[in-house]
């Protein structure tokens, strides 16, 4: 039970520091639904992780892009120092408007064509290969071109199955069991394999994991010579609940660290050791903001309506996925009961039987946790808009991307004039008979 408070303390404590009268100004300012990001926590959450592996001699954080792609975080992360973790040729572009160098770019796809990773390489990025028929193709084609490979370690981990990629069923990656088949392409191609990658899935809790997919990432590379860096992926877990935990990151630092300057002797270089964060950075940076617009009784239930739906966020309908919710309107009132769920035209539950401080219509209710992976899963389903976005760094509010209209819905629609039918005019019999 103790221990429980301990978590529980701790989860009041990282839940985003804007202030519950700060986001109710900006619902009231931007309107809702509305998704808004604290600089501040992100940038402690970056400083987090760079101080757990300060023993290292070469540490690169990548940003992964596609837990929240807006211009302005990219930026952000720019200033701090960071690299940035791509998945497709629109995110490299994306990331290029930033000013950012192209090797602090790391590009890996899945299931991509050989085209698409030929242009990504064109613009001096680091190529992450994930298979060996691209691996050969590239190798053939640009034996001098550097290229990273993607491993996968057979270790099934992460909150969801959805989102553990590291099982030998997973689509991602090389199977560890094929690594004499890379050795053979580099031996016939000549190419150069200058990093050595994995990710397992993401939520991961136990740093046994993470120390379990060392020992054979270290095995890897050890067979290649030419090695500049090994990347990590990431994965780490952040709490939603009550009660709830996180990776011990400072305590993976110390492990990790050491068995990483080890393999650097060994190796008889140091290298580089990568990780590419994205929930760990952003997740408990963001707050979504969503309006009640029903009270709804039922003959089991009382469901809160609120202008949104899995159109703005989907995690809790695709991975059951949990975001703790405050009402900021009535933070002291009385708990109740409530399944909080959207208005799209489908089951939108975002919270079932969940107690929540006393809801009525027109109330603002926060949805924590709200930074990765929710608005870049937005969608225009139903035709609704896509939320605004504002950014707070240092005190200020910043408007980071407009609300969306019914001007931005239609602009790549185009109209076509569809040839008419010809329509017979009915002929009397009379008429005949006169021909």
């Amino acid at each position: 039970m103790f221990a429980q408070q301990i978590c529980y303390f701790c989860f009041k404590l990282k839940q985003n520091k804007l202030e519950k009268s700060q986001l109710t100004a900006l619902s009231a300012k931007y309107g809702s639904p509305l998704y808004v990001y604290d600089t501040d926590k992100i940038e402690s959450q970056y400083k987090r992780l760079t101080d757990a592996f300060s023993g290292v001699k070469s540490l690169k954080l990548n940003y992964a892009v596609k837990a929240l792609s807006n211009i302005n975080i990219l930026n952000f992360f720019k200033s701090l120092g960071s690299g940035l973790d791509t998945v497709s040729y629109q995110e490299v572009q994306l990331c290029l408007t930033t000013g950012i160098a192209p090797h602090d770019i790391i590009y890996t796809p899945n299931g991509v064509s050989l085209t698409e990773i030929e242009e990504v390489a064109k613009l001096g990025v680091q190529i992450n290969i994930d298979n060996l028929s691209i691996l050969e193709q590239f190798g053939q084609k640009h034996p001098n071109i550097p290229v990273c490979v993607r491993i996968n370690p057979h270790i099934m981990a992460g909150g969801n199955s959805k989102i553990s990629v590291g099982h030998i069923d997973s689509k991602f990656g090389i199977s560890i069991h094929q690594v004499p088949h890379i050795k053979r392409v580099v031996e016939n191609t000549s190419m150069n394999i200058n990093g050595i990658h994995m990710h397992t899935g993401s939520d991961i809790l136990d740093i046994d994991t993470f120390l379990r997919a060392s020992d054979i990432l270290f095995g890897v590379a050890k067979q290649f010579k030419n090695i500049d860096f090994i990347d990590f992926g990431s994965g780490f877990k952040v709490p939603y609940k009550e009660g709830d935990i996180s990776t011990d990151i400072e305590q993976l630092g110390l492990q990790l660290s050491e068995r990483f300057n080890e393999f650097c002797t060994e190796y008889g270089k140091d290298i580089t050791l990568m990780f590419e964060p994205g929930k760990f950075l952003v997740s408990e940076a963001g707050s979504f903001l969503a309006k009640v617009n029903v009270v709804k009784q039922t003959t089991s239930t009382v469901f809160a309506h609120v202008d949104s739906g899995f159109n703005h966020l989907v995690r809790p309908m695709m991975y059951d996925s949990y975001h703790h919710i405050t009402n900021i309107s009535n933070p002291t009132g009385r708990d109740r009961y409530y399944s909080v769920v959207g208005y799209i035209c489908e089951t939108d539950t975002f919270a079932s039987n969940r107690r929540i401080a006393e809801i009525s219509e027109e109330d603002i209710l926060c949805f924590h946790n709200a930074g990765a992976y929710c608005f870049s899963m937005a969608s225009n389903y139903n035709s609704r808009y896509i939320p605004a976005e504002v950014m707070v760094h240092k005190g200020t509010d910043y408007l980071i991307r407009k609300r969306q209209t019914i001007e931005d819905i239609l602009h790549n629609q185009v109209v076509v004039d569809l040839p008419q039918k010809k329509v017979l005019e009915k002929v009397s019999e009379k008429e005949l008979t006169e021909a």
